[in-house]
């Protein structure tokens, strides 16, 4: 993989810093995990499976889907770290098939809504009065642009999800900012992520065609992307590493696209 830019990494930005990333073994998670751990934090993330655990050296294996599971990784968090800084909400996804909105049945709008709503809601009620205590902390919703831009044919309930993740990460910075705790929005674009191949491959099976026409299919629903292809995992995770440092001690109640200009208004 070649990444398209270079930065100087200070090693030491999160020294002390204890810091909670969900779904941080795959895609841009993983990319955040190391990004914050290579900069000094000390990183716990999760998964449903802990053979998808690869390069945290803390984990916590729990479905954050069900509210036990998020009750199982608070209390991981308070053994393993013993209180939070800062929390980058990552995981989320679609299982939808394609089909539109006459192909999802109420347990697949829950299992949306659960995975990437509900499971940030959940963990912040519980973490975040940690934070409160300790009158500091940053948090980082991770949205999409999909709250804009749906893709009638998939992701429906998806980006319905995360269009209310938006809303409530912005009501959250209203309560939180007067008390020093920073919270904002980082909405990306198509990342390239086996994650986001396996959605193509989904649509692909669904419609009877190759993946290459399902891709420019996704590309041609997004009205393209101007600088010719999707995001990395590790532009994002600059991205969020930018927006929890005290480099960005003044950025509150903001949301961050990250598309490559695929949204096309101001």
């Amino acid at each position: 993989m070649t990444i398209p830019w270079k930065f100087t990494l200070d090693h030491q930005e999160f020294a002390g810093k204890r810091v909670l990333v969900t779904g941080g073994t795959k895609g841009a998670g993983e990319a955040i995990v190391r990004r914050l751990s290579a900069a000094g934090a000390t990183v716990v993330t999760t998964a449903r499976s802990a053979t998808e655990a690869s390069s945290p050296t803390l984990f916590v294996q729990a479905d954050l889907s069900t509210l036990a599971g998020t009750e199982t990784v608070a209390a991981g968090v308070m053994e393993q770290l013993g209180g939070i800084d800062i929390i980058v909400h990552s995981v989320g996804g679609s299982k939808s098939p394609g089909g539109g909105f006459a192909g999802l049945t109420d347990q697949l709008w829950q299992d949306e809504l659960s995975l990437n709503l509900l499971a940030a809601v959940r963990l912040d009620r519980m973490l975040v009065p940690l934070m409160v205590e300790q009158g500091s902390g940053a948090i980082v919703h991770i949205s999409s642009i999909q709250r804009r831009l749906p893709l009638h044919e998939s992701t429906i309930a998806y980006a319905a999800a995360k269009a209310a993740l938006s809303t409530y990460s912005k009501a959250l910075s209203k309560e939180l900012g007067p008390i020093g705790i920073r919270v904002n929005t980082v909405a990306p674009g198509w990342i390239h992520t086996t994650a986001s191949e396996a959605m193509v491959k989904r649509l692909a099976a669904h419609s009877g065609s190759d993946e290459e026409t399902a891709r420019q299919g996704i590309m041609d629903a997004l009205g393209g992307i101007p600088i010719g292809r999707p995001a990395w995992p590790q532009e994002v995770a600059e991205l969020v590493a930018f927006l929890v440092s005290d480099r960005a001690s003044a950025i509150h109640g903001a949301e961050y696209v990250i598309d490559g200009g695929t949204i096309p208004t101001v």
